[in-house]
């Protein structure tokens, strides 16, 4: 689609590698530019955008920066064989059987490299705001927080921070600095308990500081932030969670039926 300049208000202020980038990004999530896929080559991509040789080998190389592409001198440049690692919320929600590992690192992709968390911390602090307010806790109060960082071999994915009641956690393992079998689903269903339903509020932002570093995130793409309450049957919110994760590796899938 073209869009006209009288349509967006004012041309594209980014410089043309980054907007070559950026066509060429969206055709690859898009799925147009399949994983294993050659990128049109130096010459087309020149015809195309109207660009030079250096411009479009810049804007190849912001996406070799972002691990969409891969390639090297003298070889076609290809979408890399693993594309957008599909995450579905909904599968997350039950505890996993005894014994076994949380369903985030039971399900990932079969194609995946071994999934694998790294527990960051297990402290009382005072919460965000937006977590807070889920949680239906006051300004100053705390709740127990457990942060993660969630791994696919040795690529940092998500950042986890999940929060609960102190009324609920103090004394359960939800408290302790040690992972958790079957994650916290499953210490909630101990304590009767148990999630039946959850709510996400999902939005798009630049990382902060520390996002960046921790997720090894290239320039200042956009990351996912995932704020899910968790409730039991009652409707109780017994966790809060904020995930963070790189927007362009990762897409949400739900789905819906009607009632």
């Amino acid at each position: 689609m073209t869009v006209t300049r009288g349509e967006t208000g004012g041309a594209d202020p980014r410089s043309l590698h980054e907007r070559i980038a950026a066509d060429l990004r969206a055709e690859i999530l898009s799925g147009d530019l399949p994983p294993a896929a050659a990128l049109p080559s130096t010459a087309q991509l020149k015809e195309r955008f109207d660009a030079s040789n250096a411009t479009v080998q810049k804007a190849l190389q912001l996406l070799k920066g972002e691990d969409l592409v891969v390639g090297r001198a003298g070889a076609s440049v290809r979408v890399r064989a693993r594309r957008q690692r599909t995450v579905r919320p909904a599968s997350y929600l039950a505890a996993g059987a005894s014994g076994t590992p949380s369903r985030w690192l039971a399900e990932s992709d079969d194609d995946a490299p071994p999934a694998w968390s790294e527990l960051l911390d297990v402290a009382e602090r005072v919460p965000p705001a937006d977590v807070r307010a889920v949680l239906g806790i006051g300004e100053s109060d705390v709740a127990v927080c457990r942060r993660q960082l969630l791994l696919l071999g040795d690529e940092p994915a998500e950042l986890v921070a999940s929060y609960y009641p102190v009324a609920l956690a103090r004394g359960t393992s939800l408290a302790v600095r040690r992972k958790i079998r079957g994650g916290a689903p499953a210490v909630l269903a101990d304590l009767g308990l148990p999630p039946r339903r959850s709510i996400d509020r999902v939005s798009a932002r630049i990382p902060t500081q520390e996002e960046h570093q921790a997720l090894h995130l290239p320039g200042s793409l956009p990351v996912l932030r995932t704020l899910r309450v968790a409730l039991s049957a009652d409707g109780v919110p017994v966790e809060a969670t904020v995930m963070v994760k790189a927007g362009h590796l990762y897409e949400l899938a739900y789905e819906f039926g009607a009632e």
